[in-house]
């Protein structure tokens, strides 16, 4: 059977009833920006997260630029984040008019090496975007003493985290905010476009909700140049139906991902991403080093693809060497780590709806693979 990397009809079809009367309940209502839909499942969110507040925003990425934007980031300051990464990112920083600062990923989780924090310092640097890449949070612990040595902000890049913890604690309540993700491939997906910024500062929670609705405190009378950035009503009710169930979608995909590691763990030239147990990793993306060169990781994509399964490459071109920070002047070789996990992460399907027979599907697929091994080698 063709297995995608995600399913969101059996999602739907999972969910149909609720779901289907919580768009009814909106357009019964006629109310489709902001208002109550948006109110209660900010509640419900901040809740879960275990902050005090939360804004709903038009994307994740709007989340990014609103959250740096609310904590004073702009012209001519500096934010140390990860070259490896979705460009929203590094993009979030950039719009701000702040500069993104690279710092290297640790080779068996892929997260930010906090170890490479201080080289990265300079008089200008003024916050932190730690991106807790494919569902797993990076060492909090290390980033939050780094920030109160250094009065820095931090704006958790939760995107692909939701529900993960760090020694106990959900990502998104570490930092000043926490920027989520509710596009429909998500933890918790939308409809469409959504996001979130959680915080437990009510100063910054009042500066992120003007800055959301052009600028303004009430309606017609702008204080600043704010965006058209909100959460729809819509997006909001199809999330708040799909909340409940995030507990048990994340204990489904951990339960693939470790069926996953024991199949995989041994194979040659398969590396298995290493999971912190000061972690709780969701698995938002599975994903798989194949060592060597680019070429064996295509290969094995190329074998997947003609036994019915698909897969991914996040990222196939670190952040600091995209076109759009040549003005930086990095080379690949200046982020090696980083550079070498573009050249071997794949990442294979995950996701609550998938049957034992579909993942056992995807192990026999990866272990038939006889490409491992090249002559020479």
């Amino acid at each position: 059977m063709a297995i995608p990397m995600t399913d969101l009809v059996a999602q739907y079809a999972e969910l149909k009833p609720d779901i289907d009367a919580a768009i009814a309940r909106v357009l019964s209502a006629g109310a489709f920006i902001l208002g109550n839909e948006v109110s209660t499942f900010e509640e419900h969110m901040a809740s879960s997260v275990g902050a005090a507040h939360a804004i709903g925003v038009a994307s994740g990425t709007d989340a990014l630029v609103l959250a740096l934007l609310a904590c004073g980031i702009g012209e001519g300051d500096e934010v140390i984040t990860t070259p490896f990464s979705f460009i929203a990112t590094s993009e979030s920083i950039a719009r701000t008019g702040a500069t993104p600062i690279f710092v290297d990923i640790e080779p068996d989780t892929l997260n930010l090496d906090c170890s490479r924090l201080d080289a990265a310092l300079s008089a200008r640097t003024r916050a932190i975007v730690p991106v807790h890449l494919y569902g797993q949070a990076c060492d909090m612990t290390s980033i939050m003493s780094f920030c109160s040595r250094h009065r820095l902000s931090v704006v958790e890049d939760c995107a692909q985290a939701q529900g993960a913890t760090w020694k106990g604690q959900q990502v998104g309540s570490f930092g000043d905010c926490g920027c989520f993700s509710f596009f429909p491939s998500k933890m918790l997906g939308a409809y469409g476009d959504g996001g979130l910024v959680t915080t437990s500062s009510a100063e910054l929670a009042e500066r992120l909700r003007v800055l959301r609705n052009h600028g303004a405190k009430r309606k017609y009378y702008h204080d600043t140049n704010g965006f058209n950035s909100r959460l729809d009503s819509l997006q909001a009710a199809v999330l708040k139906a799909k909340l409940p169930h995030l507990g048990e979608w994340i204990e489904k995909r951990r339960a693939i991902a470790h069926r996953y590691a024991e199949a995989f763990t041994g194979l040659p030239n398969i590396e298995v991403l290493a999971e912190r147990p000061d972690a709780q990793h969701v698995f938002n993306y599975y994903t798989i080093r194949v060592n060597g060169a680019a070429q064996r990781r295509d290969s094995l994509a190329a074998h997947l693809a003609s036994q019915g399964v698909s897969t991914a490459v996040y990222y196939p071109k670190p952040l600091h060497v995209q076109g759009v920070y040549a003005h930086l002047g990095h080379g690949m070789d200046d982020f090696p780590n980083a550079a070498l996990a573009s050249e071997q992460v794949l990442s294979l399907p995950i996701y609550p709806e998938m049957t034992d027979e579909q993942v056992g599907q995807v192990v026999d697929a990866v272990a038939s693979f006889n490409g491992f091994k090249y002559i020479g080698e």
